[in-house]
């Protein structure tokens, strides 16, 4: 495959399932299990094109408020992916496939979180992509967490006030050690960050779509990142 200039770190708004599912007249569950799959194949082809790092946004901590019954189905799906992924060791090890998931574990079900920490451990020693999964995650309760952690360091004694930079919240973030995302994806026709990667997302290129996500293909993901390469990047400079 011919060498591409592909971003270091990419984030995707997985949106649009419902309403896909909608237009087919089939339950919203439906519409998740077919972002899914899709879910996998971009996860693969990812790591296929040399991205390192990637960021999906599968579960906000506004989704709770959801029907239970949809709920529900994607935690089942959720248990799926990580049995899955437990089956796939030996492949995801061999692709170098690092899986992280981000995101308060608090008020998961306790088999989830399980499954969570299995995946992580298996996956620890794999360096050649950094796939995270947002579960349970919004960016002000990230930055609020980097905060907590930092004001307890104030509180022990290990920081004063007056030293604290943007490279403290930086590393107590969920994404420490990671580059910020240089291109955030969201299909789905929305245009907006819905509480994704706030604080990581100050100088990252947008690329929206009305494709829902369960039609959205490699080929997208390859338009994205070719609109992404036409681009000036300055940081606030000339």
């Amino acid at each position: 495959m011919e060498k591409r200039n592909v971003p270091a770190h990419i984030g995707i708004i997985m949106d649009g399932n419902g309403r896909w599912a909608k237009q087919r007249n089939l339950p919203r569950s439906e519409g998740h299990k077919a972002g899914a799959q899709v879910f996998r194949r971009i996860c693969d082809y990812a790591d296929e094109i040399g991205i390192k790092n990637i960021t999906f946004y599968a579960f906000s901590t506004e989704n709770w408020r959801r029907p239970p019954e949809e709920v529900s189905a994607l935690m089942d799906l959720f248990r799926d992916y990580l049995k899955e992924a437990q089956e796939r060791q030996d492949e995801n090890e061999e692709k170098g496939m690092h899986i992280s998931f981000i995101g308060h574990r608090e008020g998961m079900p306790e088999d989830i979180i399980e499954l969570f920490d299995t995946t992580e451990k298996e996956s620890r020693s794999a360096n050649r992509i950094n796939v995270n999964i947002a579960v349970n995650y919004g960016g002000r309760l990230e930055i609020t967490d980097a905060c907590r952690i930092i004001a307890q360091k104030v509180k022990n004694g290990e920081i004063n006030p007056e030293d604290i930079t943007e490279d403290d919240i930086s590393a107590n973030i969920y994404t420490a050690g990671q580059p910020d995302p240089d291109l955030i994806i969201r299909p789905s026709g929305e245009y907006r960050l819905s509480n994704f990667m706030i604080w990581q997302s100050a100088y990252s290129e947008f690329w929206f779509s009305d494709i829902l996500w369960p039609d959205f293909t490699e080929k997208d993901l390859d338009r994205a990142i070719d609109d992404y390469n036409k681009r000036t990047r300055r940081f606030g400079g000339v």
